[in-house]
């Protein structure tokens, strides 16, 4: 019997390749999740050429339902969704499976139409994955390849397109072969597809584009296994296809970063990406936070709806860990009040707003823990914490500052967020600006005056400040000594 009074939610996805259910629960604003399951069912694989669903494969979906179905019981039938998508979509004998599946749930199974299913995942996608400007989206499932342009939670367009990683497994690598000849038809069969939508989409417009599918993320692990960056590009698709042929065949398909249970479908996959990177021009595209499952767990939940992704993260991680909020404004207004004082030139990237946002208000949460090591407990609790909204890039750089944020300083050494010079840039104005607020007051911040000039920065205060304030004068003597350990120049005066 469930609980009337139950906080918890589950999405469960009949996919075409793999079946997935997820438990959450709404926490301080934020979805925090429970148990997540997932089970390779390949549905799509048992339809033949006359869209008939075969036996073993509806066997290989039953099982997998009666995992799910003992954990649903205990969850308000409101709290649930359950969705199908394309496999079941397309088969012509649907019915015999949804009738059993429904049997065995308990709950009922809507088999979403394409559209709807490119719709949802737009709101995922816009629940999840930061950023501003019109965003272009791709979701390349088992049997279906979903393409969206969206302004936030507004969709511009949506279009769900019949090819996927397992139905190209079986039509273009069916003879397990990894060769150029498999991949470029493959390429070109998707590229035809494309084409119906590729003039209106590109006559639309984007400003960045995010990929939301099991091959995204599976790129994505190779890529930061063999260490490039996170930012995916048509030259890193081609490397690692390269990597692929170079294999030769599936039962020799060993490449470092990708896990067995994606294998199969993993260059079938690449294949449709690589053709829709060519198709749209794409320069770069980065992984997305959420896609299909995450547009239904959030649509149930009002709490989390309609705000910025980025503007949840951060409130929702200040309540969880107490951080004093005064003073996170407080360094925040000095750190931008720094920043402010330098030349565009000097800092360049884009990006470096935001994650200023972000160090300034969260950099506390390791007091939480303790004030012994607390830059060790910030930077631990930041590296581990799902963070909607910021990359896996933008998340280990916010650590490593975390790690940095007064003490002893450690140099960024790795560039993934952003440049070397630019990331160590931005933890130098960071400690400045703790230092500045160290009274927890803003009455007693001083109003200095910021100058820099290539690794040379130098901190104007009010005259005679520093010879009236000694523990300011010495914080800044310390923190001058760590920049010339560096190799750099802070002057205070």
């Amino acid at each position: 019997m469930f609980n009337q009074s139950s906080p918890y939610y589950a999405v469960v996805d009949l996919g075409s390749n793999s079946f997935h259910m997820l438990v959450a629960r709404e926490v301080q604003g934020c979805i925090q999740i429970l148990e997540k399951i997932k089970r390779k069912v390949r549905l799509a694989a048992g339809l033949d050429s006359n869209f008939i669903l075969d036996n073993e494969a509806m066997e290989r979906g039953w099982v997998c339902l009666a995992l799910f179905s003992s954990r649903l019981q205990s969850i308000h039938p409101d709290h649930i969704r359950i969705v199908a998508t394309a496999a079941l979509r397309h088969a012509k004998n649907a019915d015999v499976f949804l009738e059993k599946a429904q049997r065995i749930l308990g709950f009922p199974i809507k088999v979403i139409s394409g559209e709807e299913e490119a719709h949802i995942i737009s709101q995922g996608v816009a629940y999840t994955t930061g950023g501003e400007g019109d965003c272009f989206a791709v979701d390349i499932g088992g049997a279906s390849t979903e393409v969206i342009i969206a302004d936030g939670f507004e969709p511009i367009a949506l279009t769900s397109l019949n090819m996927g990683c397992v139905t190209w497994l079986e039509r273009y690598f069916g003879d397990r072969v990894l060769n150029e000849s498999n991949f470029d038809n493959a390429v070109q069969s998707a590229k035809q597809i494309l084409s119906r939508i590729s003039k209106q989409y590109c006559h639309l417009g984007w400003s960045r584009c995010v990929g939301a599918s099991g091959t995204v993320q599976a790129l994505q692990s190779v890529m930061l296994c063999q260490g490039l960056d996170e930012t995916i590009t048509l030259r890193k698709l081609h490397h690692i296809r390269d990597q692929l042929i170079d294999c030769g065949h599936f039962e020799r398909l060993e490449i470092n970063g990708l896990v067995y249970d994606r294998a199969l479908v993993f260059p079938s996959g690449l294949s449709i990406l690589i053709a829709i990177f060519e198709t749209f021009d794409i320069d770069s595209m980065l992984l997305a936070g959420g896609a299909l499952r995450e547009g239904l767990l959030y649509s149930m939940i009002d709490t989390v709806q309609n705000q910025d992704v980025r503007q949840r993260t951060i409130n929702s991680i200040q309540s969880r860990f107490f951080v004093d909020i005064e003073q996170a404004e407080n360094v925040r207004k000095t750190l931008f009040f720094l920043l402010n004082q330098c030349d565009e030139s000097w800092l360049p990237e884009a990006v470096s707003k935001m994650l200023f946002e972000a160090a300034a208000r969260l950099h506390e949460i390791g007091l939480s823990v303790a004030f012994k090591q607390d830059t060790e407990h910030a930077a631990y609790l930041l590296h581990n914490l799902d963070l909607p909204g910021f990359t896996g890039a933008q998340k280990r750089l916010l650590a490593a500052w975390f790690r940095s944020y007064h003490g002893d300083f450690f140099p960024i050494e790795k560039g993934e967020a952003m440049s070397i010079k630019s990331a160590n840039r931005g933890l130098r104005l960071l400690r400045l600006a703790i230092i500045l607020c160290h009274c927890r007051d803003k009455k007693a911040i001083p109003p200095v005056i910021l100058k820099v000039d290539g690794d040379t920065m130098n901190l104007i205060f009010p005259e005679d400040y520093l010879k009236n304030n000694a523990l300011m004068s010495e914080k800044c003597a310390a923190e001058s000594f760590m920049h010339t350990e560096n190799d750099w120049k802070l002057l205070c005066c």
